[in-house]
């Protein structure tokens, strides 16, 4: 398969910037404007780096499915993250706010952007709930992560890797962790997939990551894939014990509903354990699933789900104490040098799926990755 020019790059970047409405055909992603040469296959997987705007983009068969930004230059973006991310089919499944805000979605929590991995108490800093919102007599409380390099890229037919080194710093600069990322994109008929294998290593002293319920992978969705709820306000406390309102909005176009390998559905998935959680809902009219998979050599397997109903469905093994109501306990730490690996993969499916389907998929991912 040809690589995508660098106008179409160009096109694609400026996309999210001046918002995915005007040049992407709103929240559906548009093939670039040279169609595919025939016999081109539809799974390839292509990586971009675009260098002047500090973004990889990932193409599946010429069409844009993630990106990773990793810019300094928007304040909100207190870390790297996958965004946005689109469906098989080209839908795109991450909430547009706050860098690409939507008529009709939810403008809370800006520290909520596409697929990230961070924590809300390392050292008794918040890297979880960092953003430009926050008022500057707190921002020494804050943590944030700043990438560092790209260790190598490769793409092909069905996957393609991106490896980055990253650094883990408080409100001063001084390194905490050094974070060492590998993507793994898969594409196949109706599924993609996004392995992150992360490796964390403590820099220059012990780092403790003490029981919070703020962590540990996150993915804020799209308005369609919320839960439907009371029309009410509903008030949530950060790592800081601040108040965050998400605002009543009524129930029209939402459709999502957890469902997790124990057989909890629905808000009931909120604070238990599983190995694996699906999403299913119906966004502009097309069936879809998500499902995050925990893996066994994770610490605190099996993870406990921060899965909220107004978008944020999140692994957190670390928070037991939050998560568990004091049952249990874990503060996890790393000494000088000590490092950790999180592994954990995103399957996202055209249409219906059944939980059969995903815990097979689970089973076969856990074996063949450990």
């Amino acid at each position: 398969m040809r690589n995508i020019t660098l106008p179409q790059v160009h096109r694609f970047a400026l996309a999210l910037a001046l918002g995915a409405g005007a040049l992407l055909g709103g929240c559906k992603a548009d093939a670039p404007d040279e169609a595919l040469a025939e016999g081109d296959d539809a799974t390839t997987i292509t990586l971009n780096h675009d260098e002047a705007g500090r973004r990889v983009d990932v193409l599946v068969g010429g069409k844009p499915f993630t990106s990773y930004l990793y810019t300094d230059t928007l304040a909100v973006l207190k870390k790297p993250v996958l965004y946005p991310i689109y469906s098989p089919d080209g839908t795109a499944l991450t909430r547009g706010y706050p860098l690409d805000p939507r008529p009709g979605e939810r403008v809370d929590h800006p520290h909520h952007i596409g697929l990230w991995f961070n924590y809300g108490d390392v050292n008794g800093l918040d890297f979880w709930n960092n953003s430009d919102a926050i008022p500057a007599e707190r921002a020494k409380e804050m943590g944030a992560i700043r990438h560092q390099k790209i260790n190598g890229m490769q793409g092909g037919a069905g996957e393609g890797t991106l490896d980055v080194t990253e650094e883990w710093v408080d409100a001063g600069g001084k390194v905490m962790l050094r974070e060492d990322t590998r993507y793994a994109f898969h594409a196949e008929p109706g599924v993609r997939m996004i392995d992150r294998i992360t490796k964390l290593t403590a820099q220059g002293e012990a780092v403790s990551l003490k029981d919070n319920k703020e962590g540990v992978l996150g993915l804020r969705l799209t308005r369609g894939l919320e839960h439907p709820s009371k029309d009410k306000a509903e008030v949530y406390a950060d790592a800081s014990g601040q108040a965050t309102t998400v605002q009543a909005m009524g129930n029209e176009g939402v459709t999502g509903r957890y469902r997790s390998s124990e057989g909890k559905e629905g808000d009931a998935v909120w604070g238990t354990r599983g190995k694996w959680t699906m999403l299913s809902g119906v966004v502009e009219g097309d069936s879809v699933v998500i499902a995050i998979l925990d893996h066994p050599g994770n610490p605190g397997f099996p993870t406990y789900w921060h899965a909220r109903g107004y978008g944020l469905f999140a692994a957190n093994p670390l928070g037991q104490a939050a998560l568990s109501g004091g049952k249990e306990t874990l503060n996890f730490s790393l000494a000088a040098g000590q490092s950790t690996t999180f592994r954990h993969r995103i399957i996202i499916f055209d249409g219906a799926r059944t939980p059969e389907e995903v815990e097979q998929r689970y089973a076969a991912w856990a074996g063949a990755a450990r």
